[in-house]
């Protein structure tokens, strides 16, 4: 999560503000929020994908960032399959008790597309983004309180430890002959464990983290001196209106097709 370089800081949209950036990615999230009609989130996906070399981010980076995703939508359409209470339309399949209609694969696909779309934007914004810039712009252009500003910076800075202490209690379970094996209940009781671990290695970092901030002087309301300027410019507000034009041009789409 360190600060981005090479192409990356070359790149149109990662120069633009922080603060510009995340306003961008909002403004054209919400407008897929309120439909559920498939094409305009395929829409936004052929735009989201169009746009990351303008962040500075590579198909392959994308990919490697974006997997989790597509596991939640493709989730997200199992379930739709599964468990939706309307099955109107023409059956396309049916397995035993359940069955497939064309109505409940267009809400699928449309929704598994949706969790995409609106979940893609904030992986090129902060891709793209140097963690403590964010920092700097939430205070200085937004007037966010440093305690926020600060406390959201050292909670990305720690994201990446989640995954390494992931791996040491996995580690430190099969070293003690704790494995799951091919049992599939043995092994969702091991993840779940595991999990529970995690969490409470976060909130005990968390807590400390908090302590030392505030004797630090971080809870006080006086102002602080800015190492690094971050200026809101007008191509900023140009990225923010061109991201709401964009999101017009979406529901459009789906409203013509």
């Amino acid at each position: 999560m360190g600060r981005p370089d090479g192409p990356a800081v070359k790149a149109v949209l990662a120069r633009r503000n922080p603060v510009a950036k995340v306003a961008a990615a909002l403004v054209f999230t919400v407008a897929l929020v309120t439909t559920l009609d498939p094409v305009p989130p395929a829409v936004a996906i052929a735009i989201e994908l169009a746009l990351a070399p303008l962040f500075g981010v590579g198909y392959r980076a994308l990919a490697r960032r974006a997997w989790p995703l597509l596991v939640a939508a493709a989730g997200v359409a199992v379930t739709m399959v599964l468990f939706a209470a309307e099955r109107t339309g023409d059956t396309v399949f049916q397995a035993g008790p359940v069955a497939v209609t064309t109505s409940v694969l267009g809400g699928a696909l449309g929704l598994a597309l949706r969790v995409v779309a609106i979940a893609l934007p904030g992986v090129l914004v902060f891709a793209s983004t140097d963690p403590t810039d964010l920092a700097d712009a939430l205070v200085q252009n937004v007037r966010a309180p440093y305690r926020f500003a600060i406390g959201a910076l050292a909670a990305v800075r720690l994201v990446p430890l989640l995954g390494q202490e992931w791996q040491l209690l996995r580690l430190a379970r099969r070293a003690r002959g704790v494995d799951a094996g091919r049992n599939p209940v043995a092994a969702a009781r091991i993840f779940v464990s595991t999990a529970f671990g995690l969490l409470v290695g976060a909130i005990r970092r968390g807590t400390r983290l908090a302590v030392a901030m505030d004797a630090r002087g971080f809870d006080r309301g006086g102002s602080r001196s800015q190492a690094r300027t971050q200026r809101f410019q007008t191509a900023d507000a140009a990225l923010i209106i061109g991201a709401l034009s964009l999101a017009a041009a979406v529901l459009f789409a789906g409203v013509a097709t």
